[in-house]
């Protein structure tokens, strides 16, 4: 077979599998079969030098004129197919202009943040501010300032998540390290709210957590007295929870406060008869509270002769529960949406 023959049954044979290639892989597939880099036609142009020498310069015009041809015809065969791809693809996808629009999917606040706000709100109308804190916090700060000895069981490795051993950088285990923070800035009267997480070595179940949100509340002044911290405490629980429920303080030690109590409320899971949450009492601590120890306040430049003020620690979780009913703690961390649902407000 000549060249010529060659040339001529190569165009036959490209030109028939163009025609019947029905997609834009097929085609991608027979441009490399024929003008690709191992394609037969580039072949045979390689091969050029091997041939007579008289019949090169036929096969060389040839053969490029086979490429031209080729290649435009590739051309026009793959714009063809895109166009067609194009107008099945807007004719599939084509939106319908009239009808109405799908709203998007919005994320709501959660439960826990929702009840901080209401918190701030509620605190900023008995005159206290909202303050943050750093998560990651110093020994002085966590233990030191709050008249936590170095041999105190609080500061053990069993109960605190240590960052860095040696220099004493601990997960806070309270959110009482803004305590020290606020007042070595702050010259009396102090009046602030402190929420944030809290990170404490235990064992999880229906009420506790090893990760947790605190609200610390701080007053210092002049002749205060335990009194507005009760004060303090029930006008929160009664805007909280309504008038209805009922709150208690009882005697309670803090190595910060003297004296200390606990302040709980009557478990509204329950309605004060007993369950696992209140662990059969009737009763949920919400903190713990107590004016602020002397040693405390000498910490910080406080004259404990001039001064005195009360602090509180109230778990946020445990507030959400009792104004929400639910009856485990671990459902806020779980982020069960179906769970998480029933607490977004209406935009």
């Amino acid at each position: 077979m000549t060249a010529e023959d060659t040339i001529n049954d190569m165009r036959m044979r490209a030109t028939k599998h163009l025609a019947e290639a029905g997609s834009r892989e097929e085609i991608i597939a027979w441009e490399r079969a024929f003008l690709g880099p191992k394609g037969e036609l580039t072949l045979f142009l390689r091969r050029l030098a091997s041939l007579p020498v008289d019949e090169r310069p036929t096969a060389g015009r040839g053969g490029n004129a086979l490429k031209t041809e080729l290649t435009e015809a590739w051309n026009a065969r793959h714009a063809a197919l895109v166009a067609g791809d194009l107008e099945q693809r807007l004719a599939t996808d084509a939106v319908d202009v009239t009808l109405p629009g799908r709203p998007p999917i919005l994320g709501a606040a959660h439960p826990v943040s929702q009840m901080i706000d209401e918190l701030s709100e509620i605190f900023a109308l008995l005159g206290f501010q909202t303050v943050f804190g750093p998560e990651v916090e110093t020994a002085h700060y966590n233990f030191d300032v709050l008249n936590i000895p170095k041999d105190h069981p609080a500061r053990d490795v069993w109960d605190t998540f240590y960052v860095d051993l040696p220099g004493e950088i601990v997960l806070r285990t309270h959110t009482s390290p803004m305590q020290g923070r606020v007042m070595e800035q702050t010259q009396p009267p102090v009046r602030v709210v402190v929420p944030g997480r809290v990170y404490r070595y235990e064992a999880q179940d229906a009420s506790h957590e090893w990760m947790l949100h605190q609200l610390e509340g701080l007053a210092v002044d002049r002749a205060i007295t335990m009194a507005d911290l009760k004060g303090t405490l029930s006008e929160m629980a009664r805007q909280l929870f309504g008038s209805e429920r009922r709150t208690r303080f009882r005697c309670d030690f803090f190595p910060f406060v003297e004296p200390g109590v606990d302040f709980a409320v009557d478990c509204a899971i329950c309605g004060g008869a007993g369950c696992r949450v209140c662990k059969g009492s009737g009763w949920l601590e919400m903190g713990g509270a107590g004016m602020v120890h002397p040693n405390v306040l000498r910490a910080v430049g406080y004259d404990p002769d001039v001064y005195s003020g009360f602090a509180f620690g109230l778990g946020i979780e445990r507030l959400t529960m009792m104004r929400s009913g639910v009856d485990d703690v671990r459902a806020f961390a779980g982020n069960d949406l179906r769970f998480l649902r029933q607490f977004a407000r209406a935009a």
